[in-house]
């Protein structure tokens, strides 16, 4: 790999950007980018579970990236889940990705039908060949999936040069552990739980890409910095304020994305709109939970940043 520096420290999983009428917007797009970008994190990850794009058609997608791109070139290390469900899809936004420039595409495997493993391979294969200057980041997520990245699977995918990066969001911390000791120091690998971060981190993750990074990026780059200096007691009281936040959010009945949304707006004066049915947005008894949500954010931001 050329730069594995640009995938290290703390990647938001880019959230869904909505008009009122709940169509993809372009403008949103390009105001949560800017918003990030003055955050300071490392890059945006567009288009994965965050950014609900299992709900949304390949000419949304590619206004996303269009917009995200015009915004970051240079600033960001920008990130595109492409994954479709067909390769024909896939790969056409593997394309579309790499002719605006992004540093890299992933993807989940098919989804649905429990395909086997040399047809997971072929399928993330057909993906990447259609972006064949871009690195290509496995992303293994098998609770919402189905499928688990095993370690055949894994080596049998090394063969493919410009794989480069496992997105590890598997719940044991011991996974980041297996895949980077198989795949070398210059393999990257990302933790993907945002209640491990540190976990995550500590036992070999080179960095993260998160759901609720976009709501506290501030704690989130605290935290990765205490660990660089390796001081990791005052590292832990973050990940646990961190961690306390995000129980309190997952207690709302709308969906978690629709919350962090209303977060965003509520502290940052950001309106993305909300999420995509069949997500339920908020209720009308969630919103004491969201300002709470929103208060320990900022109570937390104040103590440790």
């Amino acid at each position: 790999m050329k730069d594995s520096s640009k995938y290290q420290g703390v990647i938001p999983a880019f959230y869904a950007c909505y008009d009122q009428q709940g169509a993809v917007s372009a403008e949103r797009v390009k105001l949560l980018t800017r918003h990030f970008i003055a955050k300071g994190v490392r890059g945006v990850y567009i288009c994965g579970s965050s950014g609900e794009g299992i709900y949304q058609s390949v000419a949304e997608k590619k206004t996303i990236i269009e917009a995200v791109m015009s915004e970051a070139k240079g600033k960001l290390t920008v990130i595109a889940h492409v994954g479709c469900n067909n390769t024909a899809d896939s790969m056409e936004l593997a394309a579309y990705a790499e002719s605006q420039g992004v540093d890299a595409i992933a993807s989940i495997p098919p989804i649905y039908f429990h395909l086997p493993e040399h047809a997971i391979a072929q399928y993330w294969n057909d993906i990447s060949s259609a972006a064949p200057n871009t690195d290509f980041v496995i992303y293994n997520i098998p609770q919402l999936a189905g499928v688990a990245l095993t370690m055949p699977l894994f080596r049998e995918m090394r063969k493919n040069p410009r794989v480069v990066a496992v997105k590890n969001s598997s719940m044991p911390v011991q996974d980041i552990q297996m895949f980077k000791m198989e795949g070398g120091p210059d393999f990257v690998v990302f933790n993907g739980p945002d209640e491990q971060f540190i976990a995550g981190r500590a036992i070999g993750a080179d960095g993260g890409i998160g759901g609720t990074y976009g709501v506290m990026p501030e704690l989130f780059l605290k935290a990765d910095a205490l660990l660089r200096e390796q001081k990791m007691d005052e590292a832990l009281a973050v990940q646990y304020a961190i961690d306390e936040i995000i129980y309190a959010m997952c207690e709302c009945r709308g969906n978690l994305y629709a919350v962090m949304k209303e977060i965003l707006r509520l502290r940052e004066g950001i309106d993305i709109g909300g999420v995509r049915k069949p997500m339920p947005n908020l209720f009308p008894e969630d919103m004491p939970k969201v300002q709470k949500c929103a208060g320990m954010i900022s109570a937390a931001i104040e103590k440790y940043c």
